[in-house]
C-alpha cells in the first residue's frame, strides 16, 4: 500500500454522518476520478460542503468506489480536527497536499521539511550542507567536493 498524490482528482459524495468511508459518486467535469490513486493505496484528501471541511489520509477501494476515513487519520477539520458528522447534500472531495505534510524550497533555496528543520543546498564555512540526527546500523557515506570520502 503506497501513499499516492496526483493532480486534478475531484469527485462528489453524498455520504452522511461520520462513518468509516466516503462513497464516491464519480469525477467532476474536467477532473479525474480517485481510481487514478489505485486500489488499496492511500492519499491525502479534503472533503467540504462549502462550510465544513475534513482533511485527512484515506485509502481508496475500487470495489464500491470508496475512500476510507478514520479519526486517527484526520489532519485538520472544522470539527476540532475530528471526523465531521456530515448532513445531507453533495460535498466535494479531492486530493490535496496538506501544508503540514508539505516539503518545500524556502526563499533562501533550502529544503524545508514539515518538522521545521532544513536541508541546506549550498554551504558556507560553519554551515553544514546536511545535518543528520539519529543512529542505527546503517552508515552514511559522504564525499566532499575535493573527492575525499569520510564516514
Amino acid at each position: 500500500m503506497a501513499l499516492v498524490v496526483a493532480d486534478r482528482i475531484k469527485e462528489t459524495t453524498t455520504t452522511q454522518g461520520n462513518g468509516s468511508s466516503y462513497t464516491l459518486a464519480g469525477p467532476e467535469t474536467g477532473f479525474e476520478s480517485f481510481s487514478v490513486i489505485g486500489d488499496g493505496n492511500k492519499t491525502y484528501y479534503c472533503c467540504t460542503d462549502g462550510t465544513d471541511f475534513e482533511i485527512g489520509i484515506g485509502t481508496y477501494t475500487a470495489s464500491g468506489t470508496t475512500l476510507s476515513r478514520h479519526a486517527d487519520d484526520v489532519l485538520q477539520s472544522s470539527n476540532s480536527d475530528g471526523l465531521v458528522n456530515w448532513g445531507s447534500g453533495t460535498k466535494d472531495i479531492f486530493v490535496t497536499q496538506p501544508a503540514e505534510k508539505a516539503v518545500f524550497i524556502d526563499d533562501s533555496g533550502d529544503i524545508q521539511p514539515p518538522d521545521g528543520t532544513s536541508l541546506k543546498l549550498t554551504s558556507t564555512a560553519g554551515t553544514p550542507v546536511l545535518n543528520i540526527t539519529g543512529g542505527g546500523p546503517n552508515g552514511i557515506r559522504f564525499h566532499d567536493t575535493a573527492g575525499c570520502e569520510c564516514c
